[in-house]
């Protein structure tokens, strides 16, 4: 590409913890630091959210590996967080007596490591086994060690691997796949692991198997396998862009069988049964599925090359597939229409799938199927919330009565509050449903949150730190389900991709003036927030729609459209945004990459851009760069960088309390 753009002059502040990039980083800290915190309001606040977040009350999420209910709790005296474990019967009781697996404090402490939890994968069908992933400061990159359940300590000489973004899921006790660093070629150029091997117990790493091999320009590749008694197989596969793969059975022969669906639909084996789920229309032996489809057939048939596809779920212009989750015998799936869930429960039977509601859907808010158990049972576990109504934890059988296993304590007064849901009408016409949550009395300031990004849906949720921090405060609330997201499928996240990703920021502008058409806020109120792709979305918002706003928060934020693709994992989303390597794609991406589009002499609205030196997904360098472009510009951004913390821009709950904290003054500062 012919490249006739000046130097970036703020190259040097992507050199994560080069001495000069932290001293600026230092620097800017201190200055936000100093102008927005130290009030009483403040350190009210910070502390009103941290009891939030370390709640004794709160509801401890499980999840169930056979017998035991397993969950990581972090609070007050357990920072960095405990893994444990208890049994149903327990979990029911008010105070259920948990068994402490691993202490993450205590860990860090013996080891002088700022250890972060990340997950663990527990070997089925025994659960004896762990292969436990540890963070340093919350990157996306962890260190595994395989853990004894049993003796409740690491295993010597056991499954190890150093710090790097890997893969490992478990094949049986001697043997696991590993996706890692191996060296030289064995990473994608978005960081992540081009090759998976087998690695078998008691032989170095060195030795290990190579089973699959992906391209140098691929995301990633992955592999698993499959231990359902009588089913099981090994599945590896690749993801050439963030939106399609190649999948295999792996034979133990070791052939590799393409399973042929596709590129861009993604699949789920469950025992007999191959799920597909479109994300573009596919015409199979003169039958055309659509779109946001969900379809299921024999997965040996399919194999095998019979193409007998059962739709279990067709979309209309006012609905989506959210989710969908087994049980043993029966099939979950969780739908949205516009926006509002509904939940339906199938069932294979002799004259073919037969389908009825299951209850627990609210009427504004969410519900979401957290856990089942698929080996064993038809249990399922059932969360269900909404922007004023606490989560309540459900547990029910197929066919069974729900029962309330926990309910979480409500942390702000809501008397007076309503949610509503309205639609705003884009520049193309297109409907974008928003919801308001308010008092009576609007006169305060409002806050719009959005995202518009790779097909994730913003549904209700409860947030007690918001309550207390922006509702209690006087404050109104607003979500835009802007295109880009995957409120209504697949098309309504085509339909801002690449180079009608401006689609997305027009849905958001009209959100933002339609609130000021119905009198429920005006500009100088209006503040934006958005994160990652988010954060892009803020920064767009600054540059291009400024007169819509009377402040703008951009956390963990990709803004230099020029060379996202060169740091860290942005190679990974050009499917997303396009590649600015392309001339026909860097000319629709410089009209709206904000670091290209910010200038003197044109006024902003207060900007505050926040980021992690840790995070090591979206780089830090994109939220330094366009701070330092509007200093030098003459302008007065607001920027914190949290040490800690990685994509989550926080490690531990004192670290989001202040975080949290800090976002809200500078909103109520500027917006008042």
């Amino acid at each position: 590409m012919t490249d006739t753009a000046p130097p970036d002059p703020h190259i040097w502040l992507e050199e994560v913890t080069g001495e000069q990039a932290l001293d600026w980083v230092k620097a800017r800290n201190a200055e936000t630091v100093a102008e927005l915190t130290g009030s009483e309001r403040f350190e009210t606040t910070k502390a009103r959210v941290l009891e939030v977040l370390d709640a004794d009350d709160r509801i401890p999420y499980p999840r169930r590996r056979g017998e035991f209910l397993y969950n990581f709790w972090q609070d007050a005296a357990h920072p960095r967080g405990l893994w444990r474990r208890t049994s149903l019967e327990q979990y029911r009781s008010g105070n259920p007596d948990w068994s402490v697996l691993l202490d993450v404090d205590a860990l860090a402490e013996q080891e002088g490591e700022n250890w972060v939890w990340k997950g663990s994968a527990v070997l089925r069908p025994d659960y004896h086994l762990a292969l436990v992933e540890l963070s340093r400061g919350g990157a996306d990159a962890t260190v595994v060690r395989e853990f004894d359940l049993r003796t409740l300590e690491f295993v010597a000489d056991g499954f190890t691997l150093p710090e790097a973004k890997t893969q490992v899921s478990w094949i049986d006790e001697d043997q696991i796949y590993v996706g890692t660093d191996f060296g030289e070629g064995s990473l994608t150029t978005s960081g992540y692991a081009r090759v998976v091997k087998v690695w078998r117990r008691g032989t170095p790493l060195a030795e290990a198997a190579t089973v699959f091999e992906g391209k140098p320009e691929d995301v990633t590749v992955y592999a698993y396998h499959d231990r359902t008694p009588g089913f099981e197989r090994d599945i590896v596969g690749r993801y050439p862009d963030f939106f399609s793969s190649e999948e295999f059975l792996r034979t133990t022969e070791g052939d590799l069988v393409r399973i042929d669906v596709p590129d861009d639909a993604t699949t789920d084996v469950h025992r007999e049964w191959l799920l597909i789920t479109l994300r573009s229309d596919w015409t199979v032996a003169g039958t055309t599925y659509r779109s946001g489809s969900l379809l299921a057939t024999g997965f040996d048939a399919f194999i095998a090359g019979e193409r007998e596809l059962t739709p279990l779920f067709e979309p209309d212009e006012h609905t989506s597939l959210n989710g969908f989750s087994w049980t043993k015998n029966h099939l979950i799936l969780v739908e949205l229409s516009d926006v509002k869930t509904r939940m339906e429960v199938l069932t294979l039977g002799p004259d073919g799938w037969s389908r009825a509601d299951l209850p627990g859907s609210p009427d504004l808010g969410s519900a979401d199927v957290i856990d089942t158990d698929p080996d064993h049972s038809d249990e399922y576990l059932l969360n269900v919330s909404g922007y004023l109504q606490p989560a309540t934890l459900l547990r029910g059988e197929v066919g069974g009565e729900l029962e309330t296993l926990k309910q979480a304590p409500a942390f702000f007064d809501t008397t007076g509050l309503t949610v509503e849901q309205h639609f705003a009408t884009s520049d193309d016409g297109t409907r974008v449903p928003y919801f308001v949550v308010a008092g009576p009395d609007t006169s305060g300031p409002t806050l719009l949150y959005g995202y518009g990004g790779f097909e994730i849906s913003l549904t209700p949720s409860y947030s007690g730190g918001l309550g207390r921090a922006w509702l209690e405060q006087g404050g109104t609330y607003v979500v835009a389900n802007i295109r880009g997201g995957g409120e209504y499928g697949p098309r309504w996240h085509r339909a801002a991709l690449r180079e009608n990703r401006p689609r997305a920021y027009e849905d958001f502008a009209a959100v933002a003036r339609d609130l000021v058409t119905r009198g429920i806020t005006t500009p100088a109120r209006l503040g934006m927030q958005g994160g990652s792709n988010g954060g892009l979305l803020a920064g767009v918002m600054l540059t291009r729609y400024p007169e819509l706003f009377g402040a703008v928060v951009s956390q963990v934020p990709l803004l230099d459209l020029r060379r996202y693709h060169l740091l860290l994992a942005g190679a990974s989303w050009m499917a997303e945004w396009g590649d600015p390597d392309e001339p026909a794609d860097w000319a629709y991406l410089k009209e709206f990459s904000p670091y290209h589009n910010v200038h003197s002499g044109t006024k902003y609205p207060p900007v505050f851009f926040i980021t992690s030196t840790r995070d090591d997904r979206v780089h830090p360098g994109h939220a330094r760069k366009m701070a330092a472009r509007m200093l030098e510009l003459g302008h007065s951004p607001y920027y914190y960088e949290n040490i800690e913390g990685g994509h989550g821009a926080a490690a531990d709950n004192a670290q989001r309390a202040f975080m949290s904290t800090i976002v809200y003054e500078f909103l109520l500062r500027t917006l008042s």
